[in-house]
C-alpha cells in the first residue's frame, strides 16, 4: 500500500488550522475571509452542522486559492462526500481501519485522529504518519506528545481541542507538532454578532503569538 498524500505538505508553511463550524451558509465567505486576513489560509469545515456541505461548497467555488478541508469525517460515507465535493484534505477526531483504507482508496489527504498510542500504531500499519491529536488538552497535552516522541520518532502531530493563544507555543515548540488546530480566535458572541473584523483581529493575534519558535 502506497502512503497517503501529506497534509502537512499540503499545508507547508501553516502553523495554526481554524477549526470551524458554520451555522449559515452565508457566513462562510466572509468567516474565511476573516481568518485569512488574520493568518490563518486554510480552513476545516466539520461537518457537525446542516450547512457544512452548502457551506464547503460555496468556498471551493468562491474561494478557490483558499486550502479548504472538511473535518469531523467520522464514516466512510462522509469521507465519500468530501471527494465528490472536491476538499483538499480531510480530518477525523478519531480513526478506524475502514476510514483509513477508503482514504488511501480515494486518494483523500487525510489526517485521522489519535489519542492513544494503540491509536498511533494502528495508522502507522495503514502507511499514514502524521495525525491529529485529538481532544489534546483533555488527552494530555503537550507532555503526552513529547512522551511519544520516543516511541515514534518519525511521527508528526496536530494537536486539536483546547488550544488557545496561551498554549499554542507550548505545543509548536514540540519538535514532533507540525500545526495546531484551533476554533478559540472565532467566540460565540463574535459569530454571532458577525463581527468578522473582531475575528480577523483575534486570528492575527493568535498566528503572531507562534512567530519565532524554537523547538525543543
Amino acid at each position: 500500500m502506497s502512503g497517503p498524500t501529506s497534509v502537512f505538505a499540503l499545508l507547508s508553511g501553516i502553523r495554526a488550522l481554524p477549526v470551524v463550524a458554520i451555522d449559515s451558509v452565508e457566513d462562510a465567505v466572509p468567516l474565511a475571509d476573516a481568518l485569512a486576513e488574520g493568518g490563518m489560509p486554510a480552513i476545516e469545515v466539520t461537518l457537525r452542522t446542516a450547512a457544512a456541505a452548502a457551506a464547503i461548497a460555496k468556498l471551493l467555488k468562491e474561494r478557490p486559492k483558499l486550502l479548504i478541508g472538511a473535518g469531523t469525517v467520522v464514516t466512510c460515507a462522509q469521507m465519500k462526500t468530501c471527494a465528490a465535493l472536491g476538499v483538499k484534505f480531510a480530518i477525523s477526531p478519531g480513526l478506524t481501519p475502514a476510514l483509513l483504507e477508503i482514504a488511501h482508496e480515494l486518494k483523500m489527504p487525510y489526517l485521522p485522529g489519535t489519542a492513544t498510542a494503540s491509536d498511533v500504531m494502528v495508522g502507522v500499519q495503514h502507511g499514514f504518519s502524521e495525525f491529529k491529536f485529538f481532544p489534546a488538552e483533555a488527552a494530555g497535552g503537550a507532555a503526552m506528545l513529547k512522551s511519544w516522541a520516543g516511541p515514534f520518532p518519525d511521527i508528526r502531530f496536530c494537536p486539536t481541542g483546547g488550544i488557545n493563544a496561551q498554549n499554542a507555543r507550548t505545543y509548536m515548540a514540540l519538535p514532533n507538532v507540525v500545526m495546531v488546530g484551533s476554533s478559540s480566535t472565532m467566540p460565540a458572541a463574535s459569530l454571532k454578532a458577525r463581527d468578522w473584523a473582531d475575528i480577523a483581529r483575534r486570528t492575527r493575534a493568535f498566528t503572531d503569538g507562534l512567530d519565532n519558535i524554537v523547538s525543543c
